[in-house]
């Protein structure tokens, strides 16, 4: 064992409990991270890989989010427009300003490869030139945090997260340049989103971004992202794209 999950959790904890826990935003990041380092378990496992292999994917998904933190505590937004980017940010605490990574694992043997998944995790496309095992663990951390999201888009109060009631999304238009990139089976680039239904269902593209058959089952299991898919909208038309996107993501998933 390389990894002592015991002395990661406590790690974690310690490091956590210097934010504000009744902040539910540093509270949702705290249970995600923790889902996260799940998920990942269970798509390495689904794999057949090493148990080594289990123990840094693990690691990996209870580090990714590390930068949400002091980003939520300077700049009290998880917008990574209009703050910094979460992933960059939290590598540079790990790997570079506070070099945190030695709390949570003793050997610097791994120290490259963890940076590059954390730092690949939020990207639109993961970079080329990284190497297979780069992107292994680059495709499984990023696939273990989109099927959570799936859980914080149900589970999470949605004003929260989007700033407005969930009536005046289901109100809201879908832009035409969205719904393209869904017939297209592709995640959502962030500069197309305008309305609060275009940010809403942008989730929903994710799956198509699933690399694993382990991930997919995994996302069939959970159940989270077929209550997303159930969205209801006041306007016939829009109501259609919908009813098209649930259709197409039921597909891609094999259901």
């Amino acid at each position: 064992m390389i990894i002592n999950e015991k002395d990661v959790i406590k790690e974690f904890a310690n490091y956590t409990q210097n934010y504000n826990p009744q902040d539910p935003k540093i509270a949702l990041k705290i249970v995600h991270t923790y889902k996260v380092a799940s998920n990942s378990k269970i798509i390495v496992e689904s794999l057949g890989l090493s148990e080594e292999d289990i123990e840094i994917a693990w690691l990996i998904g209870m580090l990714h989010d590390i930068g949400r933190f002091e980003q939520i505590r300077v700049y009290q937004t998880f917008n990574d427009s209009k703050s910094v980017d979460h992933a960059e940010f939290g590598a540079d605490l790990l790997f570079k300003e506070s070099h945190l990574i030695d709390k949570y694992i003793g050997t610097r043997d791994l120290d490259e490869l963890i940076e590059i998944a954390i730092r690949q995790h939020n990207k639109f496309k993961i970079s080329s030139g990284l190497s297979e095992r780069e992107t292994l663990f680059a495709n499984i951390i990023r696939d273990a945090d989109k099927i959570d999201i799936f859980r914080v888009q149900v589970e999470e109060p949605i004003e929260g997260i989007y700033g407005v009631p969930f009536e005046h999304i289901q109100n809201q238009p879908l832009s035409e340049e969205v719904f393209s990139q869904f017939k297209e089976h592709h995640a959502i680039l962030s500069s197309t989103k305008k309305t609060s239904l275009d940010f809403y269902v942008a989730h929903f593209a994710l799956a198509f971004e699933l690399v694993y058959s382990g991930s997919r089952e995994l996302t069939r299991q959970q159940g989270y992202l077929n209550k997303l898919l159930e969205l209801e909208v006041t306007d016939k038309e829009t109501q259609n794209k919908i009813d098209y996107i649930k259709a197409e993501i039921e597909n891609a998933l094999g259901q």
